[in-house]
């Protein structure tokens, strides 16, 4: 049993535990930890979508060798999906694209990042009737090394499935072709041929995207973290326009890749851009907007103290008008500690104070946030990859 939660803030550098009537602790949100499994593989991916359309969002989990839902309240598993290829099941997308309140399901599988070549595998899921039956996989093409996906806006009543591997063709160490992110759209019998895009392929160790409404159409831009920086893909009429934001030169000193990438909010509505860096690295990164006259985002190290941040997710847990960062990691950092972190921003994001969520009992791989209660407050759901565990952290306000 690993050492239970405490309760600490950093600010500036300095760590301040906080009682429970501590002067900062009413501004700080409390999270109390529920376990609702403990035998976890691996825990690859979350997604939180409302499975059986009762009104509540249900977890949806891709481990090792399984997909499953969780149903809300009880959290019942379901498993929906098993054995689907050789290697490990790794990545999920899960969202009503089709406005029948059931989402639609898509995920990623042999997992095999060394192999450039031949793993990797897609597949649409079909669900049955009763949705706590097995569901019907269906093959899609797929380049190498599928390692996350998403469904992103099209349109109004239109969706691109946009899976995104670790590694381009045949690439060793990183090197060599750049990944090739694809859009699929899925036609209405998803058994049909599924029209495909493409989105980008410069670039190298694509870790992780996120979905975001960037502009005010319709369409739903793509934030990406890579080997050689973050950038964002806006689809126009003429193509997948770029916007890069951060400098990156190639020398000794600059950049050191990023694995994940979140879109947040600060005060007056600004945005802010969170990572982990180097890619599985130990430091928690910000970026803000330039100063006028300035051309890329400014960076900012929130914390150092990671090792192996492998889940990044933003969101208001304190009803403040601006988010705030939850960032996990897995491997125990030089504390002999894994875990989970809050950080709350100062006005312009220059300074963050921090405050645990879970010390020590989450090798955090993955991290998702909702109300699952309906009480209002942002929820955290976490899977943990050397714990075994997934477990919900209620927002106690």
């Amino acid at each position: 049993m690993r050492a239970g939660l405490t309760r600490g803030l950093l600010f500036g550098g300095v760590i301040a535990l906080i009682g429970v009537n501590g002067g900062l602790a009413a501004t700080m949100p409390e999270f109390e930890g529920k376990e609702i499994d403990s035998d976890v593989n691996i825990g690859y991916g979350i997604n939180l979508s409302d499975v059986n359309a009762d009104g509540k969002r249900d977890i949806l989990l891709v481990d090792k060798n399984t997909i499953a839902w969780y149903q809300n309240p009880t959290w019942k598993k379901h498993v929906i999906a098993k054995d689907l290829t050789e290697r490990d099941h790794v990545c999920i997308a899960a969202r009503d694209i089709n406005a029948d309140d059931h989402p639609e399901v898509a995920i990623g599988a042999q997992w095999k990042p060394w192999d450039t070549v031949n793993s990797g595998a897609i597949f649409y899921l079909k669900p049955p009737q009763n949705r706590t039956k097995l569901w019907e996989p269906m093959p899609l093409p797929n380049d190498p090394v599928i390692h996350r996906m998403r469904w992103v806006r099209k349109d109004r009543n239109e969706y691109f499935l946009v899976p995104v591997p670790l590694h381009g063709l045949g690439n060793e160490d990183g090197q060599g072709a750049g990944v090739r992110i694809l859009a699929y759209q899925k036609p209405d019998d998803p058994r049909a041929t599924w029209t495909i895009e493409l989105v980008n392929g410069d670039y190298h160790m694509t870790h992780n995207i996120d979905p975001v409404q960037w502009d005010d159409d319709i369409t739903e831009e793509i934030l990406l973290a890579s080997r050689e920086g973050l950038f964002l893909f806006d689809r126009s009429s003429t193509g997948w326009e770029e916007t890069q934001f951060i400098a990156n030169d190639g020398e000794e000193g600059g950049f050191p890749g990023a694995s994940e990438i979140r879109l947040g909010r600060l005060p007056e509505n600004k945005r802010f851009l969170a990572s982990v860096e180097p890619f599985h690295g130990h430091q928690v990164v910000t970026y803000t907007a330039p100063e006028a006259g300035e051309e890329f985002w400014e960076r900012k190290v929130v914390d150092d103290s990671l090792k192996a941040g492998h889940a990044v997710a933003c969101g208001d847990f304190m009803d403040a008008g601006y988010d705030q960062l939850v960032v996990g990691w897995r491997d125990e950092n030089a504390d002999g500690k894994v875990g989970i972190k809050l950080y709350v921003p100062g006005p312009d994001g220059k300074q963050w104070r921090r405050s645990w969520v879970d010390n020590d009992q989450m090798a955090c791989e993955d991290v998702r946030l909702a109300d699952l209660n309906d009480d209002g407050k942002l929820d955290i759901v976490a899977s943990g990859r050397a714990t075994h565990n997934l477990k919900i952290y209620w927002n106690k306000g």
